[in-house]
């Protein structure tokens, strides 16, 4: 049992249906909740006075603080975990939102890039957070591999993926390339690509290149491992992370995040830094996960929370992530649902796409 829950337990019903109050109404309002609020929408008829003792006793415990000196409370850090744990109620999917996820992942783009982006757009718009979508890892089998001379300091690799994806990246290749010396390392590469998976031909590379140095020409030695540092370095990994909706939390008004520590954190996010550690943050378990404030070791920022779900393919295995970033003061009970149904969601498509 986690330590909020088991504290939630030993609460008596009074001081459970308190706090839930204060939370909720936080959550609805992002204000402090002040006991003469409370009296109104109590269960039980209770005193301004008593349930200000009710609230000191949370405030004890670490589940409530006083933001200013008046007697509305809000939530602790530690007291929006024991409610996320134990008293949240997760709704369904509302249509209109439904509909709207369904219309992004309904159309016919061909390429994942471009649907997981509108995919964000949408899950930002819907939320009044910021998405973020981790795209998967292009891991079809490499059909062709081609290297093209762009000028003395500037080639083009040309990869054909078996399902028909082509990526063109450039680079600057070793001094002193020929045409001959490209076709040469072209044809290396390409009889070791047969089958193979980008990560899995460079492993198969690297091991080939440590066994038959002195079959290959020097010059095209250098041009295929140059060609390997473009694959790992450039930044052009074949993961992505998409970020859209990021106006909603800088313009969102007083109760938002500081402005300056939310450009850093999109600043950290758009050099993704930190694709891996998305990633691995839903890794560890299926189903939506809620980080809030510290907890969340993404985004160092007390401020926001985190929701996030995997997405697998058809083997059940994880190959992206999807989330919505906020303040804390994020309706949970609605954006939990909706996370989690666009992770199944596109899952399924990129599984039918596959397949098909």
């Amino acid at each position: 049992m986690s330590e909020g829950k088991g504290l939630l337990s030993e609460m008596n019903d009074r001081s459970r249906e308190v706090f839930r109050r204060v939370v909720e109404g936080y959550l609805a309002s992002g204000d402090p909740v002040g006991s003469r609020t409370l009296t109104r929408s109590m269960s039980e008829k209770l005193s301004a006075a008593t349930i200000r003792n009710v609230m000191q006793d949370l405030e004890f415990l670490g589940l409530l603080d006083s933001p200013h000196v008046s007697a509305g409370r809000v939530p602790t850090q530690r007291g929006l975990r024991m409610f996320v744990d134990g008293l949240l109620e997760v709704g369904q999917v509302a249509v209109e939102d439904r509909e709207r996820i369904d219309a992004t992942l309904g159309s016919n783009t061909p390429d994942v890039a471009t649907l997981l982006d509108q995919v964000g757009a949408a899950l930002s718009g819907i939320t009044r957070g910021a998405s973020l979508v981790l795209a998967p890892k292009q891991e079809a089998a490499i059909r062709h591999i081609e290297f093209v001379s762009l000028g003395p300091d500037r080639a083009l690799v040309v990869l054909v993926f078996s399902n028909g994806h082509v990526e063109n990246r450039l680079f600057t290749p070793p001094p002193g390339q020929t045409p001959s010396s490209m076709r040469e390392a072209a044809n290396f590469l390409n009889a070791l690509a047969e089958g193979r998976t980008l990560s899995e031909l460079r492993g198969s590379v690297q091991r080939d290149i440590a066994a038959r140095r002195q079959e290959l020409d020097v010059l095209a030695r250098d041009l295929v491992e140059s060609g390997l540092a473009v694959w790992e370095n450039m930044g052009e990994r074949s993961e992505r992370l998409i970020v859209r909706g990021r106006a909603n939390l800088i313009e969102g008004g007083p109760e938002s995040l500081d402005i300056d520590r939310i450009r850093t954190l999109f600043d950290d996010l758009e050099r993704k830094r930190d694709i891996a550690e998305f990633l691995e943050l839903a890794e560890d378990g299926e189903g939506v996960r809620i980080f809030i404030g510290s907890e969340n070791k993404l985004f160092s920022l007390s401020g926001s929370s985190l929701v996030v779900s995997p997405y697998m393919n058809a083997d059940r295995k994880i190959i992206g992530a999807i989330g919505v970033i906020g303040p804390t003061r994020l309706n949970y009970g609605r954006i939990v649902p909706i996370v989690d149904y666009t992770a199944q969601l596109v899952g399924r498509i990129l599984s039918d796409r596959a397949l098909g």
